[in-house]
């Protein structure tokens, strides 16, 4: 096991009602937000009135921003600087999922930056040229990306078909609320893409060619056994708190850092080449996981590194047998079964994407070089990848 350093400073406030402790929690970093949301989901379902009386109750003072997309765009993220800093905002408050937390932390970044924060960050990354930004903190209505307990924003640029992303511990949320009944309401689509989206963070976490780190590997084999039982529960039946309660906790644990402590290296591969087809169709990002997920472990697949496979195919989908690559193959077909029965997709043309943009999508996958490293990939690879998935 590697050296390391482990550090999250995001306080979570899980469970019902614990909303009301939004305000008072956000009091020691200021006491004027901007308030950041979607569309009326949130009115709705009554979240809105409680947010807005949390707020009051604790003398904080909100200018409000709705609309995010579901890939937010860079465009949003430049409107709420501009608030941010004409109203003289201390606070970053998004209220919704993935999207608008990363939004969030775009607007934070951008708030206290003179420069280009798209340039600088998302596209060229020079990270030394990041300083803090204002405080982030969330009310987490989805299951699916981590964005509620970690540094990373992902953020879209459609004149120019770009999704690009950026991490950094400056950008974690110092205050989080987890409250599983605001995921009541999520409709079945994307439960399941939320689903797929948590197991998706932990595989690319979890298939490494090392044999090193097997703690960690314990507990990816957990939390994806957890996502695999109660994900489809809360497919069935949207107000199962249990099944709810335990798919938002996965969410939080898959991408907060906890799992990778220790190990050599991680992949991504799969989610530089997801961000290439949401980029130019703006699909939902956990659809074009599923999708793409089953091809990309059939691609990678080697005797070097089957043994990972193996683990994956006894530990979470109990396959006996003695022949390696039986078992692996056996563990990506199940892993295929299980994203087909919660309805997504198994190919790219069931949601009318063609091959017309495939060499665009690889080149831009690989514009900063190889991905991956259960198997490096080059451009032809992620080529032959997205025709896999065709």
């Amino acid at each position: 096991m590697n050296n390391f350093i482990y550090n999250i400073p995001t306080k979570i406030l899980f469970g019902q009602g614990q909303v009301r402790n939004l305000g008072k929690e956000l009091l020691p970093y200021g006491n004027k937000v901007l308030f950041l949301y979607g569309k009326n989901s949130i009115k709705r379902s009554g979240l809105y009135d409680e947010v807005i009386k949390t707020l009051s109750e604790n003398g904080i003072s909100f200018v409000e921003l709705s609309g995010v997309d579901p890939n937010p765009r860079i465009e949003t993220v430049k409107r709420g600087a501009d608030l941010c800093k004409e109203h003289g905002l201390q606070i970053v408050l998004a209220v919704g999922g993935g999207s608008t937390i990363d939004c969030a932390k775009g607007i934070a970044l951008q708030a206290k930056y003179d420069g280009d924060v798209w340039k600088d960050f998302y596209e060229d990354q020079k990270y030394e040229n990041l300083k803090d930004p204002l405080h982030v903190a969330s009310v987490l209505t989805l299951a699916a990306t981590g964005s509620e307990m970690n540094g990373n924003s992902v953020i879209s640029k459609l004149d120019t078909n770009q999704k690009l992303a950026i991490g950094s511990d400056k950008l974690r949320p110092v205050v989080s609320v987890l409250d599983p009944t605001y995921t009541f309401t999520v409709s079945k689509y994307q439960t399941a893409a939320g689903t797929v989206d948590i197991m998706s963070h932990i595989f690319e976490q979890y298939f490494s060619p090392d044999k090193g780190a097997y703690l960690q590997s314990r507990m990816m084999e957990s939390l994806l056994k957890t996502v695999i039982h109660f994900g489809p529960k809360a497919y069935e039946n949207p107000e199962d708190y249990e099944a709810r309660a335990n798919l938002m906790w996965a969410s939080s644990l898959g991408l907060n850092g906890l799992l990778s402590c220790g190990k050599k290296n991680t992949d991504w591969a799969t989610h530089m080449i997801e961000h290439e087809l949401s980029a130019k169709y703006d699909i939902t990002h956990g659809v074009g996981l599923g999708i793409l997920t089953p091809y990309w472990m059939e691609y990678v697949l080697s005797p070097e590194n089957v043994h990972r496979f193996v683990d994956y195919g006894k530990a979470v989908w109990k396959i006996p047998g003695t022949d390696s690559m039986d078992i692996a193959r056996k563990s990506i077909e199940m892993t295929r079964e299980f994203f087909i029965n919660l309805g997504i997709p198994e190919r790219l043309r069931e949601i009318d994407i063609d091959d017309s943009k495939f060499e665009e999508m690889a080149e831009g996958a690989t514009c900063r070089g190889p991905l991956g490293i259960m198997k490096k990939l080059e451009k032809k690879d992620v080529l032959e990848i997205l025709k896999m998935a065709l």
